[in-house]
């Protein structure tokens, strides 16, 4: 199977303010939120301090000495008074928690959405989509949810642990030592096992990955695994990820098996120090049974948060790590981007001042042209080409000429690292990204289409558009018979990237949708290498005639779709090694005759043998 996709353990290098300081500023809305959070948990831990000291006074005064009726009634009352009010303090804990959670959590999505539409082809090119889906899911979910939970837990435990040992320093000090004596002890052992179940966590993670990226790569390649006879091999590498999974979900599960454990043997062996000291100072009167009982409920909840603040500190590592990676992607810049002073006029691909874009003619032109996917690799250089409003230009050449790079600066999707690319006689960086991306057309080898109808994927190009707008599109690249022929015609739906269709349906589905946003750009990037002979006449038809007022560019991979080309160019090694009409080029007896004829030969054979 392919190299897996390693990427930098985030958040292994220790704390890291910076990165803190940047959340924070994501945080800001609600920060509020966080702050009623933070004072309900003080108020609870407060109450929960207030209760065993209740329970001291219920037992050393009522129940030894006797209580009139007003007394215990008074007491009863303030006891439900505190337990409701505890119980009111949960609710408004827990809805503002999740109101914290949801909202950040959703914020951060939105602008992690945001970035990602507004990003570069580059960027794409160079991370992977399932790096991508694990920001925008696992890391903002985790990130959102210790920042809402767990760090609010810690405005309840350490108030817990000052109240409390103030109370029991001014009630027994000798019991108070017995507490607190083993509570450095805790802390220490829980942050040793909880450093240690990190990493073991850590480990889990990444060979679930492996096993998710195997059975990724089992799905989406089981025809090649069949027709390549690779299933033992496949099998194999398989069971040793789910062995590895398994050593590691083992270490981990032992260390916690034995963490748990030891904190409850440790704490119950300081409790139980305290009844056998604190039951012989009962015995002789120095204390009561009441204040007894109230130094075992304050070691009871002495010690959780000891546990528990060794568990958070190793979450916010976590956390880091998780908001490490969402700061990477929100801070991750476009290659590609207007100037302030085209911001100004023409606004931004998400408030786009469509008012004020001019029409495009056609008119295109590159002049001087460099340009490099990886500095120093030039595949374009001095690249000179201009082309006439309305024409049909073909691109024709072996992989890797350059042919797909010259379409692609074309619609920006990336630019010259020298030179100019003008439209109309005006360098397009003098206009805006989304200018000319609403002037542009593009149909690619392996169309893509989004879950829904296929009337959805046609009007996505043009979601004002009517449904007999739609209907006429469909029409003018021949797709509205198959379309109907469907039980539920134009609401049938296309599946997950079209699956339901075949290559051909989604490439006609593909080519109406360019089609009705009325481009005054056609691209096709070997829009016909995938597709039947039938679709193939289909889509020439096309071209010949739907876009035979418009400028446009075809990456041809069958040489047979563009021989009424206006002009043809064939492209080596980032140059124009021949450019002319299909019957002068085959006149020339050069490159492109030789491409052709071997091209018409091998059909010959096909429909030979075929016959």
């Amino acid at each position: 199977m392919a190299d897996k996709f390693e990427e930098k353990d985030f958040g292994e290098e220790g704390f890291n303010l910076a990165v803190w300081k940047k959340l924070a500023k994501l945080f800001k809305p609600f920060i509020w939120f966080l702050i009623i959070q933070i004072t309900l948990q003080i108020l609870m831990a407060i109450a929960d301090v207030i209760i065993p000291y209740m329970n001291k006074i219920a037992i050393d005064n009522f129940a030894t000495k006797g209580f009139s009726d007003n007394e215990l009634i008074g007491f009863v009352v303030l006891y439900v008074v505190i337990i409701t009010l505890v119980a009111l303090l949960n609710i408004l804990y827990f809805h503002f928690c999740g109101k914290t959670e949801m909202g950040f959590g959703g914020e951060l999505r939105e602008k992690c959405f945001r970035k990602l539409h507004s990003l570069s082809f580059s960027y794409f090119d160079t991370t992977p989509t399932g790096w991508l889906m694990a920001r925008m899911t696992s890391d903002i979910s985790r990130l959102a949810e210790i920042i809402a939970w767990s760090l609010t837990d810690m405005a309840w435990g350490i108030p817990v642990m000052i109240f409390s040992s103030i109370v029991m320093f001014t009630t027994n000090v000798k019991l108070t030592f017995i507490v607190l004596i083993v509570a450095p002890l805790l802390a220490v052992m829980s942050y040793y096992f909880q450093i240690r179940l990190l990493k073991s966590y850590r480990q889990v993670r990444r060979a679930n990955s492996k096993i998710t990226n195997d059975f990724n790569e089992g799905i989406n390649g089981a025809k090649t695994t069949k027709t390549l006879s690779l299933e033992e091999h496949n099998f194999k590498e398989f069971k040793e990820d789910t062995a590895e999974m398994r050593r590691v979900s083992v270490r981990a599960a032992r260390l916690g098996a034995t963490f748990r454990p030891l904190v409850q043997f440790i704490s119950s062996l300081a409790i139980a120090a305290i009844i056998w000291i604190g039951g012989d100072l009962a015995n002789s009167g120095i204390i009561g049974f009441g204040t007894l009982t109230m130094f075992i409920q304050y070691a009871q909840q002495f010690y959780e948060p000891v546990r528990m603040i060794a568990v958070i500190l190793s979450e916010f590592q976590l956390a880091q790590a998780s908001g490490e990676r969402i700061v990477h992607l929100l801070e991750s810049e476009p290659t590609i981007v207007d100037t302030p002073e085209v911001i100004e006029k023409y606004g931004t691909i998400f408030d786009p001042k469509s008012e004020n874009y001019e029409p495009i003619k056609g008119d295109i032109e590159f002049r001087n042209v460099d340009f490099s996917y990886i500095e120093g690799e030039k595949v374009l250089e001095n690249f000179n080409l201009k082309v006439e409003a309305g024409k049909t230009i073909a691109l024709v050449g072996e992989t890797g000429s350059g042919k797909s790079t010259i379409v692609n600066l074309i619609c920006r999707f990336y630019e010259p690292t020298k030179g100019e690319l003008l439209i109309d006689g005006i360098d397009y960086r003098k206009r805006s990204i989304g200018w000319l991306h609403s002037k542009l057309g593009y149909v690619l080898q392996a169309p893509h289409l989004f879950s829904g109808s296929i009337m959805e994927n046609v009007r996505y190009s043009r979601l004002d558009a009517s449904d007999e707008e739609v209907y006429a599109a469909c029409k003018l690249v021949n797709a509205h018979d198959f379309i109907m022929k469907f039980e539920d015609g134009y609401d049938t739906d296309v599946g997950e990237g079209g699956s339901r269709l075949s290559t051909g349906q989604k490439q006609l589905i593909s080519f109406a949708r360019a089609v009705l946003a009325d481009p005054a750009i056609f691209v096709l990037d070997e829009a016909t290498s995938s597709i039947d002979t039938e679709t193939e006449q289909i889509i020439q038809y096309a071209i010949e005639n739907i876009m035979k007022e418009k400028t446009s560019f075809v990456v041809a991979h069958r040489l047979s779709t563009i021989v009424n080309a206006d002009r043809i160019l064939v492209i080596k090694n980032g140059k124009i090694i021949e450019d002319g009409k299909h019957n002068d080029l085959l006149k020339q007896r050069g490159y492109y005759y030789r491409l052709y004829t071997n091209q018409f030969n091998e059909d010959l054979k096909n429909r030979i043998f075929a016959a």
